[in-house]
């Protein structure tokens, strides 16, 4: 319900202008829009930023102090050797042989990979993932007769060459690559969901939502995107790395020094030890 002194002044106010200290509904979520557009794109800064670091200092832990760890890995084993040289006893044996497994070399990319690769190297999943075709093989060397047979009905209704525009003429080319792997399987299942949907026609275009619609959308949308991030930046805090990073945030360089000189005093204590244990 409007007032009288409401309606005068809308009578006075000048043709298609707001109400006074208002804004239409749409420039409202206009500028909640933006602002959590620019909201994310910081958060999104920061998570990016997070992860490099992480990346980067697993990296650096790895290249640093990676033979570190190699060498006290070597120093336990030997150490473990010779308190088995010494005891004799069964169980410091099967402690020894336990140490000394870790520092065995890791079994090489022909021992992992042991099963069939093709032309390029890569085992048949591999290859499949990289040229997005399905992983099943194929289950003989030509489809079945109904695969045929689909196949032929298909090209038939659908080839290219029968469209009428261009816009058709790519609906087409995409449907039939999807024939044509589906043929290449032998999949007479997908082909016969391909000609269901074929002959069902193309999908009608949906109504264009309205500009306030949109808004919304992209609202739900952000924040979604919002919703996976802290995902992200909830995994990489939780890490082995991003909780080690957050020791020290300022300057986690600093902290890779300090790490590499804790484990060289490891590295003396061990050799002294095993000094001892070894000598005559």
């Amino acid at each position: 319900m409007t007032t009288p002194e409401a309606e005068q002044a809308q009578d006075e106010s000048p043709e298609g202008a707001p109400p006074e200290g208002g804004a239409r509904p749409e420039e409202r979520l206009e500028r909640a829009v933006l602002a959590a557009e620019q909201a994310l794109i910081e958060y999104e800064i920061a998570v990016e930023t997070f992860r490099v670091e992480v990346e980067n200092f697993s990296r650096l832990h790895h290249q640093k102090l990676g033979p570190v760890y190699a060498r006290l890995d070597e120093l336990d084993a030997q150490i473990a050797e010779a308190v088995a040289e010494r005891s004799g006893d069964p169980e410091d044996r099967r402690k020894a042989d336990e140490a000394r497994a870790r520092v065995l070399p890791m079994p090489g990319v022909d021992e992992l990979f042991h099963g069939w690769m093709d032309g390029d190297g890569l085992p048949p999943e591999a290859a499949a993932m990289l040229t997005e075709q399905s992983v099943r093989p194929p289950q003989r060397v030509r489809p079945s007769d109904e695969a045929r047979k689909l196949y032929r009905e298909l090209v038939r209704k659908a080839h290219p060459d029968l469209a009428q525009d261009e816009d058709e003429r790519q609906r087409r080319d995409e449907f039939i690559a999807r024939v044509n792997a589906a043929y290449g399987r032998g999949d007479e299942a997908s082909l016969r969901e391909l000609l269901a949907e074929w002959d069902a026609g193309p999908v009608p275009e949906e109504r264009r939502p309205s500009p306030s619609e949109e808004l919304y959308v992209r609202l739900e949308w952000l924040a979604q995107r919002k919703e996976l991030l802290a995902v992200v930046a909830r995994e990489l805090e939780e890490s082995a790395i991003g909780s080690m990073l957050k020791l020290a945030p300022d300057d986690p360089d600093r902290l890779l020094e300090e790490i590499a000189e804790q484990l060289l005093a490891q590295v003396a204590e061990r050799e002294a030890e095993l000094e001892r244990l070894t000598a005559t």
